[in-house]
C-alpha cells in the first residue's frame, strides 16, 4: 500500500513539474534571496543560455532597483505557505541588460522540506509594444486631425461636445477664448440655417439625425450665420463613432464650401449670360424656350417671343468704333430690361440681336402697345463718349400655341423671320436678306 502511495505521490510530482517546465509562463524560486530554480521559459526572459547563468545568483540580480523595494515588502507579508501576493507588475533585468516589464505572483511553497518563494512571471514587453504602438497612433491621428482644413467634431448623445480640431472652431468663427469641448451644441453662438436661409430645425441636423437613427449622412449642406455675421455654407457628414456599441457618439466633419459655390455659380453664370451685357445668352435662351415647347398649355411659362434687331447697328461700328458700339449694346441691353418686368427673360444672341421671352400670355390688345413702348425706349438718344447717338429697333413676335411641335430653333428662326417682316425697307438689304448687323461678337 505504501509503495503505491509513493509511487501516486512520485506521478503526481512529475506531473506538475512537466507543467512548470512547458508554461509559457516565467517561474523560478529563490531561497533566502538565492535563485534556486528557474524554468525555460525564466530563462528566456532572462537571457540566460542555460541554468548555470541564473541558479545561485541574488534574486536583486534580476529585479530593476526601481522594483526592489516593492518586491520584498510584497514577499515579506507571505507568513503562511500557500500564501500569494496579488498580481504586481515590476521590471526585471535580463543578463544583457534588457528592461523587461512583467506582472508577477510569488507564492510560500515548501522546497525540499524548507520554504521558498516560487514566482510566476507573465511577459509585457508585447503588451507594451502594443501600447506603445496604440499610443503613436493616437498621437499620430491627433496631430493629423489637429492639422486638417476640415472641421471634426465627436458629440455624444446629448449634444456635448467631446472633442473638435481647431478647424472646427475656425470653420464656426468661435472665438478662441469661449470653450467648445463641454458645451452642447445648442449652447454654440452659431445660428443653423436650411438651405433656403431658414433656420434649421435640430431634429434636421445630421448629427441629430445620426444619434437618433445610426443613419450616416454624407455631403449634407446647409448654412451657418457666424458671430462675426458672416454667413458661410458647409458641406457635413456625420456617422457612428463606434457603430456595434450601444450609445455610441457621433463623429462630424465638416468643410466650409462657401468660395466654392460662388465659384460653380460664377462659371454657371459664365456658361448662361452674355459677357458684355449680363443677359441671358443663346445657350440659356434655347433651354428656356425647351422647357417652355415641353410643358403643358397650363404649365408654360413662356408664351411670347420677341426678336429684336438694332437697324443699321453696322455702320455704328464703322463710323464711331466698337468700343461706342459695345457702350450702345449695354446701353440697349439696359432699357430692355427697365422696360420689361422681372419675370421676362431678356438675352443676347449675338451682335445686335436680342430675344424677349414674355412669361404669361399678353393680350393682343397689350402686345402691339409694348412693342411701341420697346421701339420708343430704343429711340431715345444714346450719348456715348460725346457722340449723340440715333438707335432704332425692328421687333418680330411669334407666340407658343398649345401643342406647339417646333424646336426652340425653329422659334427663333420664325421670330427672326417676323423681325424681318417688320424691319423698314430701307434698312433690308439689297438681296432681300437680313437687316444690317454689326459684327460685336461677343457671344457665349
Amino acid at each position: 500500500m505504501g509503495d503505491r502511495r509513493a509511487s501516486a505521490a512520485e506521478q503526481l510530482a512529475h506531473r506538475y513539474r512537466s507543467l512548470v517546465e512547458h508554461s509559457p509562463d516565467g517561474i523560478f524560486v529563490h531561497e533566502r534571496g538565492i535563485v534556486v530554480y528557474a524554468n525555460p521559459a525564466c530563462l528566456r526572459l532572462l537571457g540566460a543560455k542555460n541554468l548555470a547563468g541564473v541558479l545561485g545568483q541574488r534574486v536583486a540580480r534580476f529585479i530593476h532597483p526601481d522594483s526592489r523595494d516593492t518586491m520584498f515588502e510584497r514577499l515579506a507579508g507571505l507568513t503562511a505557505a500557500g500564501v500569494a501576493t496579488d498580481p504586481t507588475e515590476m521590471t526585471l533585468l535580463a543578463l544583457d541588460g534588457r528592461e523587461v516589464p512583467v506582472e508577477t505572483v510569488s507564492v510560500l511553497t515548501a522546497w525540499h522540506d524548507r520554504l521558498a518563494y516560487q514566482v510566476v512571471l507573465h511577459d509585457l514587453s508585447a503588451q507594451r509594444r502594443a501600447e506603445r504602438a496604440q499610443r503613436r497612433a493616437e498621437q499620430h491621428f491627433t496631430t493629423v486631425v489637429a492639422q486638417l482644413e476640415e472641421g471634426v467634431a465627436v458629440i455624444y448623445r446629448d449634444g456635448i461636445i467631446g472633442s473638435a480640431n481647431p478647424a472646427a472652431r475656425r470653420i464656426l468663427g468661435i472665438d478662441e477664448n469661449m470653450p467648445v469641448v463641454g458645451s452642447r451644441i445648442a449652447q454654440l453662438p452659431v445660428e443653423w440655417l436650411d438651405a433656403n436661409g431658414a433656420p434649421l430645425p435640430p431634429s434636421r441636423h445630421p448629427v441629430a439625425r445620426t444619434l437618433a437613427t445610426g443613419e450616416t449622412v454624407t455631403a449634407f449642406v446647409f448654412a451657418i450665420g457666424r458671430p462675426d455675421g458672416r454667413r458661410r455654407w458647409l458641406s457635413v457628414s456625420s456617422r457612428l463613432l463606434t457603430p456595434d456599441e450601444p450609445g455610441a457618439a457621433a463623429v462630424c466633419s465638416f468643410t466650409d464650401i462657401t468660395e466654392y459655390l460662388a465659384g460653380r455659380r460664377q462659371l454657371e453664370y459664365q456658361a448662361t449670360h452674355d459677357p458684355l451685357t449680363g443677359l441671358a445668352n443663346r445657350s440659356l435662351i434655347l433651354s428656356q424656350l425647351s422647357g417652355a415647347l415641353a410643358a403643358s398649355g397650363a404649365h408654360r411659362r413662356v408664351s411670347t417671343v420677341m426678336f429684336i434687331d438694332l437697324d443699321r447697328f453696322k455702320s455704328i461700328n464703322d463710323t464711331m468704333g466698337h468700343a461706342i458700339g459695345d457702350t450702345v449694346l449695354r446701353i440697349v441691353a439696359h432699357r430692355l430690361l427697365r422696360a420689361l418686368r422681372a419675370e421676362d427673360l431678356v438675352g443676347r444672341l449675338g451682335g445686335d440681336e436680342f430675344l424677349v421671352l414674355l412669361a404669361g400670355r399678353p393680350d393682343d390688345e397689350e402686345l402691339e402697345p409694348l412693342v411701341q413702348r420697346l421701339r420708343a425706349a430704343m429711340a431715345e438718344p444714346i450719348v456715348a463718349r460725346g457722340h449723340r447717338i440715333a438707335v432704332n429697333a425692328s421687333i418680330g413676335v411669334t407666340t407658343l400655341e398649345p401643342g406647339d411641335t417646333r424646336t426652340p430653333e425653329a422659334v427663333l428662326h420664325d421670330a427672326d423671320i417676323a423681325m424681318y417682316e417688320a424691319k423698314p425697307a430701307g434698312h433690308r438689304d439689297a438681296t432681300g436678306g437680313r437687316g444690317l448687323r454689326g459684327d460685336n461678337s461677343n457671344v457665349s
